[in-house]
């Protein structure tokens, strides 16, 4: 069975943040679709075919321009009484997402787990003392052990600004830093990644405890590194933990490994345990959170307050969102660069409209074109119908002819006439044909309100 390594998943997703970074390129985060889904108005699944993207374009309402990204990662908050698991390098499946090896404080600094709390049997322990900085030296990204048993190491601190864009309730950002920055935390960071040491072995893997132990044998790590210690614990004749501390207790992970073995002496077993090193990743923890905490996602973040300038409608909902790359505009087709814009196209009315209600469908007694309504707008006594059509109305024009045509409602009382000549139907700022749509997203109805102000993230996870 073949796999996607992490690295190349990392790497896929630097393409994608390089390719956003390409000024030449515009991303934008597009919401739509004002009509139920069905008759329980339940969201159905999104597929990557070209149908369900061209549904997506139809029903487009908005767009706002994504002004940045970020690598992602689960969130996993620490809370007193769970049992974490330590960083390993041969987990094979849900990870990190089932084997949390990582936290969040309170102080929104992250750890990693070194070693997990034990006790003289060898059994999981629940964390009870929360990781901070102000333990002696993790500021810095040096290995701490807490009176739980835990061993922590200091990777980063989220920023608030970075929070606040790039933070939810099931995902957090993650970073390499590249120079000092303009955030505390950016320094920080710097700080944690230069001293990251190569070659760290970071804990032991007791793959079979063994039998008939007297006593616990002296374990000697051999490779290619140096310094590297470990503790044994015997329980009952076998070997039930092994912990990466020298005789004194102090913590030996060394540094230069890119294999190693442990031996043992003494401890007269009649069949010896096999333990295994585990390693830290290439560069060291901290060398590269993005490394350490397995990033396989990223975030892109738009923030609609109100109306937007009228690009977005309010007292009405929608159902999907998207992320579009580099769109055109309607007139003259050149790249729409914009920071918001509208893609509903617009009926003006010479009289009526006051009437017409939002999510109806209208048609024209001449045309028999059909739309659907998202918004009806009021404009120096004018009245006009921001409007969308799928494949349920069909894609007919109005006023067909010189003379204009009524429009009415099919379902409701909405009635009124048509402008003649060109200029009656305007199309949206945004070509909805036109641009990359790169991710959809099929959802329960979101009202929206004139003081409302979203905060819209897309994951994208590879």
């Amino acid at each position: 069975m073949a796999i996607v390594t992490n690295k190349f998943k990392r790497e896929t997703i630097q393409l994608i943040k390089d390719n956003f970074d390409n000024a030449s390129n515009h991303y934008y985060i597009g919401i739509g679709r004002s009509d139920v889904w069905n008759a329980t108005d339940t969201a159905p699944d999104a597929y990557a075919n070209l149908n369900e993207e061209r549904l997506f374009r139809n029903s487009l309402q908005s767009v706002k321009k994504v002004g940045d990204m970020s690598f992602v990662v689960p969130r996993h908050n620490w809370s007193s009484g769970t049992t974490y698991s330590a960083y390993s390098d041969n987990l094979l499946t849900n990870y990190p997402i089932t084997h949390q090896y990582y936290v969040m404080n309170d102080n929104n600094q992250v750890f990693i787990c070194v070693q997990q709390g034990k006790n003289s049997q060898g059994e999981s322990v629940d964390s009870t003392v929360q990781p901070t900085t102000t333990s002696s030296g993790a500021s810095t990204g040096t290995v701490f052990v807490t009176s739980d048993g835990y061993a922590w190491k200091f990777i980063y601190t989220i920023s608030a600004l970075d929070a606040s864009k790039f933070m939810s309730a099931e995902f957090i950002p993650v970073k390499k830093q590249i120079g000092s920055g303009s955030q505390s935390t950016d320094s920080e960071q710097l700080a944690v990644q230069n001293a990251a040491v190569d070659g760290q072995i970071i804990g032991y893997r007791v793959a079979s405890e063994g039998l008939g132990y007297s006593s616990a044998p002296t374990l000697t790590v051999v490779g290619d590194g140096t310094l590297a210690q470990a503790i044994a614990t015997v329980h009952d004749g076998k070997v039930k933990k092994v912990d990466v501390v020298d005789t004194s207790g102090t913590l030996s992970l060394g540094s230069g490994y890119t294999n190693a073995i442990v031996t043992q002496t003494g401890g007269s077993p009649t069949t010896e345990a096999k333990i295994v090193p585990i390693f830290a990743p290439k560069g060291g923890l901290g060398s590269d959170p993005r490394a350490d905490l397995r990033s396989a996602g990223i975030m892109f973040v738009i923030q609609p307050d109100g109306t937007e300038n009228d690009d977005f409608i309010v007292d009405n909902d929608f159902r999907q969102v998207g992320l579009i790359k580099n769109p055109l505009q309607t007139v003259g087709g050149s790249a729409f660069t914009s920071n918001t814009g509208i893609a509903l196209k617009k009926l003006t009315l010479t009289s009526g409209g006051a009437t017409f209600t939002k999510d109806n469908v209208i048609v024209g007694l001449t045309s028999t074109a059909r739309a659907i309504i998202d918004k009806v707008n009021l404009d120096s006594g004018v009245y006009s119908l921001s409007f969308h059509q799928n494949d349920e109305t069909g894609y007919g024009t109005f006023n067909a002819d010189e003379l204009g045509e009524t429009v009415e409602e099919v379902v409701g009382s909405g009635s009124g006439s048509v402008a003649a000549g060109s200029g009656t139907t305007v199309a949206g700022e945004i070509a909805t044909t036109t641009g990359e749509v790169l991710y959809i997203d099929n959802r329960a109805a979101v009202t929206r309100a004139s003081d409302q102000k979203e905060d819209i993230k897309i994951v994208i996870q590879i």
